[in-house]
């Protein structure tokens, strides 16, 4: 329920769009005894949720009707706009619900959605996640929170399921704007690191000793160090697919052109990023550390 303006241990929960990240946080919440209600496009992972406990809604404006929280992580911001609009979750959902909407999308594409909310009465907040598919497993993700302060104050008790610390960031928009932000260290550090490492193979360095020496140092950000891990054994296996690195850094790139910023280093991470992107395979972030070390010539052992 929500109660004087705050949720608590039972309140209704609704989750749309159970991917890489969404099905982790959902099994989280309802780990944690919250009543679940969720939605996917694809019916197979719905159902997966459901065989722990989860009610099944067959639509986006159904799981609204009977939720007290609408959650959702989506792709990007057309599947956000489809689900809120064409969905009719806005229509839909029951007077003074609350909207914890955690997809990247634009700062613009959250603000739209604010406003909108609004006009149906709804509390709409834009909490970012970050962290890979290993924290959303173990409840350690960051947060990032943009919209009405009292709003995010009021949802505070569903964090602590899911997150290890959450950030109020300021008004619409906010939340998915510091989340922009932490994705382009994200991206650029690990073009950096694939340059790094295709360096240290042309000057002749041990493969194996490059990537254990490189991750115990300083310079490597911890969200990059068990990459390095993985990569090591040439393991891409999807934790934040490289679509989705390069759908951000769109967004950024995007924001910078409105903001008449260059970013050169990002943008010459894009552009590997994308070509990587492009091949088709659904393969981790990381696997520009491969592209680097085949443009270097460098040899590796086969992925473990």
């Amino acid at each position: 329920m929500i109660t004087n303006g705050r949720v608590d241990s039972g309140v209704r929960l609704g989750f749309i769009g159970l991917g890489y990240l969404g099905s982790r946080i959902a099994r989280r919440l309802l780990a944690a005894g919250y009543p679940l209600v969720v939605y996917n496009r694809d019916p197979v992972k719905s159902s997966e949720l459901a065989m722990l406990g989860a009610e099944v809604a067959p639509d986006p404006a159904a799981l609204a009707r009977r939720v007290d929280v609408v959650l959702s992580c989506l792709a990007d911001g057309f599947a956000v706009e489809a689900v809120y609009f064409k969905g009719k979750v806005l229509r839909s959902a029951r007077p003074g619900a609350r909207i914890i909407e955690m997809s990247t999308v634009s700062p613009d594409t959250s603000r739209r959605l604010h406003w909108a909310a609004r006009e149906y009465g709804l509390s709409m907040l834009d909490v970012t996640v970050s962290g890979s598919t290993v924290a959303a497993e173990a409840g350690t993700l960051t947060l990032f929170g943009g919209g009405e302060q009292e709003a995010f104050r009021s949802v505070e008790a569903i964090f602590p399921a899911i997150a290890k610390q959450w950030f109020y960031m300021g008004p619409s928009g906010s939340g998915v704007a510091m989340k922009l932000v932490v994705n382009t260290l994200l991206g650029v550090g690990m073009q950096a690191i694939a340059e790094a490492v295709a360096l240290g193979s042309g000057l002749g360095l041990a493969r194996e000793l490059l990537f254990d020496t490189l991750a115990r140092t300083a310079v490597v950000a911890p969200a990059h160090v068990g990459k390095l891990a993985t990569a090591r054994h040439n393991d891409y296996s999807a934790q934040f697919p490289v679509r989705l690195m390069y759908k951000d850094f769109g967004l950024v790139l995007a924001a910078a052109d409105r903001l008449r910023l260059t970013m050169p280093a990002t943008e010459s991470a894009a552009a590997v990023t994308s070509d990587e992107a492009s091949n088709g395979r659904e393969e981790d972030f990381s696997a520009v550390i491969r592209r680097m070390e085949q443009e270097a010539g460098a040899t590796f052992p086969p992925a473990a």
